[in-house]
């Protein structure tokens, strides 16, 4: 586009001065997000979308995208486009947190998928995970969580019949698994092991970002008395979630 068609639609400064056309578009970007018009996990236009409303350059809108990347308002994802970023969660590392009030408390609709649901006896593999011992029956599950439009965490989990038997015919149109369980078994002891993790290639799509991505791995396993409930892997982006704790001296 020739220049004075750029300069005609430059809009003053308090100065006087027009506005560039990379500010111009930092500037409404960055509006719509601070007030809410775009909230986290919300899409911002395609690069060509921007290019053409402002009438510039791909060089133009990359150099306003890249500085709100560098403010921590947005995130590029290869193949999948720019997203408004979502402030970091904090979870309490000694409690079970329900998943819809984290996402809740962003302000954030919630929602959940049942990627899978399967009765199938205990393996090797699964033993020490869920602490019981061979022969045994128990429901797999795999959940995803979102936050808005966002995959938030990618959920896997164990349930043991012998202890909830109930579950077996559960379906989970209601609450996700990990709800459900907390509304129907008390339980008396809960251990978690935290990682950090690249993610596999078949995670990073489920969860929308590049493989190998960083991401923090919760392992969840609970009792109620001697009796085991339930092993979850609850796996996060690492960019957008920390776990807290505090500690008192005596």
């Amino acid at each position: 586009m020739a220049d004075s068609a750029r300069q005609a639609d430059d809009a003053p400064t308090a100065s006087g001065r027009p506005l560039s056309l990379h500010q111009r578009i930092l500037n409404d970007v960055e509006g719509r997000i601070l007030s809410g018009d775009w909230p986290p996990g919300h899409r911002i236009p395609f690069e060509h979308e921007l290019m053409a409303s402002y009438g510039c350059s791909r060089m133009t809108v990359n150099k306003a995208l890249g500085e709100l990347v560098r403010k921590g308002l947005i995130e590029r994802r290869r193949k999948a486009g720019t997203y408004v970023r979502f402030p970091h969660v904090q979870s309490a590392v000694m409690e079970i947190n329900d998943l819809r009030r984290e996402v809740q408390a962003l302000g954030l609709p919630y929602r959940y998928s049942i990627v899978e649901r399967r009765l199938r006896p205990l393996t090797e593999a699964d033993r020490d995970r869920i602490d019981l011992p061979l022969p045994a029956e128990v429901l797999e599950t795999v959940c995803v969580h979102y936050a808005g439009e966002r995959p938030f965490c990618l959920e896997r989990r164990l349930i043991c019949l012998a202890t909830v038997p109930e579950a077996a015919g559960e379906m989970f149109e209601e609450a996700p698994p990990g709800t459900w369980l907390l509304s129907k078994v008390p339980w008396s002891l809960a251990e978690h092991r935290i990682r950090a993790q690249n993610a596999s290639a078949a995670d990073a799509q489920t969860l929308q970002i590049a493989p190998m991505s960083a991401c923090l791995v919760i392992e969840r396993r609970t009792r109620s008395g001697d009796a085991p409930i339930t092993h979850a892997t609850l796996t996060y982006p690492g960019d957008g979630h920390e776990l807290v704790a505090q500690f008192a001296k005596g």
